[in-house]
């Protein structure tokens, strides 16, 4: 069985388009065996409501997982996983801007053991052009400075075995990034290219707030960058500060410099105090994340969780 695990926030009116398009999904699996594993990531609209009230007249098995409160799309995603039962997984956004042939071609990858981890990767996008302007910077910028091995156009849609499933779920650690985990994990690895769909429903919550901690999770989770670069920059101010020492001793017995200047002082002060608040703040980003992991507080909370099969619900 397929366990396609789906994350819920701000999507009714996705709702019933969704599940128009799964309704014919069954037939296109090689095994003709689906579960699509719901999950409400504390959606402040209707979304449960109309997904418990349209469940039970599915053709296909499901699961409808509500989490206390909104955790974030990773976190959904990895309670979703945990809670299915299938011997292989994919991950679907709402909005069906991914198609929904790229579920089939996963699975059609897993089922021949092609590969362990199937990814979808994007050859192109039906969005605005500021949206593509900045979704390329932001995944140009990813790819330099925390993992190569994240295609070009970013990665959403991804799916694994039962083996790929258990590493997923046994990493626990706060504040990261699902997919950076994903890469990072290994096993054999397929990329499947496909064409970004135009929104039809709603609005993407993906904000630039959002886009900005998923890109400083993942530097502090996968890179030593940020230290390299603090090393960097306090070797560089050093050996500028010694240069600068040097001219000065050696302009004040030339007696080039008759009084003491302020203008060299305050200089130095600026630059090595905002050098001393920006290595104090790389430092206390990973101390709190440090200090985050430690404390073994769960990823999410699971508030409630309904199965439903043949029109109707199971214990």
């Amino acid at each position: 069985m397929l366990s396609l695990v789906i994350p819920i926030y701000k999507n009714a009116a996705n709702i019933e388009p969704l599940l128009e398009a799964l309704r014919g999904l069954p037939g296109q699996l090689a095994e003709d065996e689906l579960e699509v594993v719901f999950v409400v990531d504390g959606s402040p609209d209707d979304s449960y409501v109309r997904l418990r009230q349209a469940a039970p007249q599915q053709p296909f098995r499901s699961q409808i997982v509500c989490l206390s409160r909104n955790y974030g799309a990773f976190a959904a995603i990895r309670a979703g996983i945990a809670a299915s039962h299938g011997e292989r997984f994919a991950v679907l956004a709402a909005d069906l801007q991914e198609p929904l042939d790229l579920v089939v071609a996963f699975d059609r990858i897993l089922l021949a053991d092609q590969a362990d981890v199937v990814v979808g990767q994007r050859v192109g996008r039906a969005d605005p052009f500021l949206s593509r302007l900045a979704s390329r910077a932001f995944w140009g910028t990813y790819r330099r400075l925390v993992q190569k091995e994240i295609p070009p156009g970013g990665a959403d849609v991804f799916g694994g075995n039962r083996r790929v499933r258990r590493q997923l779920v046994m990493l626990r650690e706060s504040n990261s990034s699902l997919v950076g985990l994903l890469f990072w994990i290994g096993f054999r690895r397929v990329m499947v290219p496909y064409q970004r769909k135009e929104r039809e429903h709603g609005k993407s919550s993906w904000s630039f707030g959002r886009k900005l901690r998923y890109l400083s999770d993942s530097l502090f989770a996968f890179t030593d960058l940020p230290i390299r670069l603090l090393l960097g920059a306090g070797v560089l101010g050093l050996l500028t500060s010694v240069l600068f020492g040097g001219v000065v001793v050696l302009s004040k017995f030339l007696f080039y410099i008759p009084v003491p200047g302020y203008a060299a002082t305050a200089t130095l002060i600026v630059f090595f105090g905002g050098l001393n608040c920006f290595g104090i703040g790389i430092l206390g980003g990973y101390l709190w994340r440090t200090f985050e992991n430690s404390k073994r507080r769960p990823n999410y909370i699971v508030l409630s969780r309904e199965e439903f099969r043949n029109g109707r619900p199971e214990t």
